[in-house]
């Protein structure tokens, strides 16, 4: 079951909701399961093995694969579980964020001790695709 709510049209946005989480709940398991050395040695030494004991969708799959940070999010990841992986790569959490907003780690600094995005045009995807076709 599917609920259309306001907050799906946040751009940029994925709200970690019910329906999220059962969407995401095999990749998630993946990603909590590397707080563990020993799944991170296994994982390192052969991700595709690995991930074969977690039955994800072939698009969360690839998306782990990939490293596509957002496509996890939208494809029902958690950002706190799916930073295990990141810092499994050796990423922090500010690095992640950088990443995710495509931008390189001095300017989202930057970006964030100024008070973070301006919420002019960023409140509503419609408000994107205006700024987009004007």
């Amino acid at each position: 079951m599917s609920v259309d709510n306001d907050y799906k049209d946040i751009p940029g946005t994925y709200v970690f909701d019910a329906e999220q989480s059962r969407n995401g709940y095999h990749l998630n398991m993946f990603c909590m399961a590397l707080r563990h050395e020993k799944n991170r040695t296994a994982f390192k030494a052969d991700e595709e093995k690995f991930l074969d004991a977690y039955p994800m969708t072939q698009a969360q799959r690839q998306a782990v694969l990939d490293r596509q940070w957002n496509e996890m999010l939208a494809l029902g990841g958690n950002v706190y579980y799916t930073s295990k992986l990141a810092a499994c790569d050796g990423i922090n959490f500010q690095q992640l964020a950088a990443k995710m907003t495509g931008m390189e780690l001095d300017d989202y600094r930057a970006m964030m001790v100024a008070g973070g995005r301006p919420i002019e045009g960023n409140r509503r995807k419609a408000d994107w695709q205006n700024k987009e076709t004007n």
